[in-house]
Order: structure tokens, then sequence, then C-alpha cells
């Protein structure tokens, strides 16, 4: 059976946490929003994945311009500053003991309407705002194996659509998408954008390397990727040829390596995709020196925000 990149082993210690809703702590069990949230209704709402390294939030910073930027757009009031969403965050944390291995998702909906319709002016309170944290890590074996990509024929819409940039609670195309490639017996469902270029993958963001060369998409049908930012970063800070680019699956297939990024397992290695082998080894070369250069950057980020806390 296949194996996906959010795989992880199912931490007994799950059962026991404190979910954020609105400014009080619950148990799992307990932790629910009502039937009429715009969220469970509608999808309506925007939220961002966190990993927490040594206490912290790996580039939180980015992560909330994101969310604040998507809210923004949808006129969604999230109630919270990002000085007081950051200390729920802590909170959080705090309370149920974690520190490292652990995955956050943040969520905001525009709240509970007075009838299920979709237009927000039916809202009859503010924001629901829920953080779930949990003990999850990528399984080491899934990684080093590396991952199985097919590619399906749900495509990356044209913004006027629905704005791949927005991360909402709506994720039906990535949903259909992933459907499609677990099918196929894949691990991630690789996404082409409208013209027939690579877009990006359901969940994560897709890189190759060509020749010493890193490749990724335009990203103009694409979520702004945040470890796919810090990717492009590096490999400008390291003298590694990047670029953002428009590429077909020819110049994939032929790729001497490839790899998907995200926030939960960092850089990960793709063995194959639509049952052509990637390049020699995996990892390849190329890869590793991004891991290490992506983990180095993790360990700069935690010692910042350390400092922060501390001043």
């Amino acid at each position: 059976m296949s194996q996906s990149i959010h795989d992880f082993h199912d931490d007994p210690r799950n059962a026991g946490i404190r979910i954020w809703i609105n400014g009080t702590l619950k148990t799992r069990s307990e932790a629910t929003v009502s039937v009429f949230d715009s969220g469970f209704v509608l999808g309506d709402g925007v939220w961002e994945g966190l990993r927490i390294s040594g206490g912290h939030p790996l580039f939180l910073d980015a992560h909330l311009d994101r969310l604040y930027e998507g809210a923004k757009a949808l006129m969604l009031d999230i109630g919270l500053d990002r000085h007081a969403l950051t200390r729920a965050i802590y909170e959080t944390l705090t309370a149920n003991g974690m520190d490292d291995g652990v995955h956050v998702r943040l969520m905001v909906t525009r709240g509970v309407k007075r009838t299920p319709y979709q237009d927000p002016r039916v809202c009859v309170g503010p924001a629901t705002i829920v953080i779930i944290p949990e003990f999850k890590t990528a399984k080491p074996e899934t990684l080093a194996a590396g991952l199985k990509l097919f590619t399906v024929h749900v495509r990356r819409g044209y913004p006027d659509v629905q704005d791949p940039k927005l991360n909402s609670h709506s994720k039906l195309n990535c949903i259909t998408a992933c459907i499609q490639a677990t099918a196929a017996g894949a691990d991630e469902a690789l996404m082409l954008d409208p013209h027939g270029f690579v877009a990006t993958c359901n969940s994560t963001h897709f890189f190759i390397v060509r020749k010493g060369e890193v490749w990724t998409s335009t990203g103009d049908y694409c979520l702004g990727g945040i470890t796919r930012s810090n990717v492009l970063q590096l490999c400008r800070e390291s003298d590694i040829p990047a670029f953002e680019k428009n590429f077909s699956l020819t110049e994939v297939y032929s790729a001497e390596e490839a790899f998907v990024t995200g926030t939960f397992a960092g850089v990960v290695p793709v063995r194959s995709i639509d049952g052509r082998v990637i390049g020699d080894s995996v990892p390849g070369p190329m890869v590793t020196r991004l891991q290490g250069l992506y983990r180095d950057l993790v360990a700069r980020d935690v010692a910042f925000r350390a400092g922060m806390r501390l001043a």
C-alpha cells in the first residue's frame, strides 16, 4: 500500500491533547464547533500548518503574513492581531507540554451563521479560531525511500475562478487530485496548470534538478509556499542556480533528481513519477545538500525566536 508524506505514527499522547477554541482550551472530546459554522457549512475560512521545533513555530512571521493576507482577501475579520494570535499558539503549546515533533493546524473561519446560507452577512458572531496541536512526524522510512508521484487530470485553476494563492478551507480541487493519485497507488498527486505545464502537488510543492540547476514552477498556479520560498532563498545564498519557470512532463521524466517541499516534512526526495524512475539514487546529491541547508535554516530560525522570547 502506498505511504503518504503525511503518514505518521499514531502517538498515544495525542489522545490527551488540549485544543484552543476561541480562547478556551478543551479536551479532544470537547473540542467541537457549531453545525452552523461557516467553515463547516461552506469551507469559508483560512488556515496554516505550523511545524514546532525547539518549542517554537518555525517561520511564524511568513505563516502569519499568508494567513492575514488571505483573511483580508476574503474580508474576514480574524478578531485577533498578530501578537494575540502568536500568544495563543504559545499558550496552547505550553498547556500541552509540547516542544518538538509537533504539528499545529491553525484554522480561522468566518464564524457562526444564523442559517446555512453563503452570504457572509448572515454570520451572527465573531470568527471561529481553532488551534490543534499534535505530536506528529513524518515516518523516516518514507522519507528515506522517496515518494511516488502520479500526474492527475485535475488541474490547478486560474486565479479568477478560485485563486490558488488563497490557503482556504475549500480544498476540493486538491482533494480530488489526491483521490486520483491514491487510486493509482501513488503518495502524492502531481498537478499541471491550465496550459499543461507542471504546477505543484496536491499538498506539497514540486522541484526537479537538471544539470546542476534547481527548477520549480512559475508559482502562478500554486500556493505561496513557505518552505518553497525558503528553498529558493537557500539556493540563492549557496550559489545554486535556481529557476521559477514553465517546464513540461518530458523535462520532469528526464530529470536527475526530483523533490517536494512542505512545512510538515521539509525537503523530501521523489523516487518515481508516472512509472518513470527519477535519478540514480534517493536522495540524490542536490537533495542531500538542500536537506542539510534547510536543517541549518531551521536551527537559525529557532535560535532567533528563542532570542525574541527572552528579550
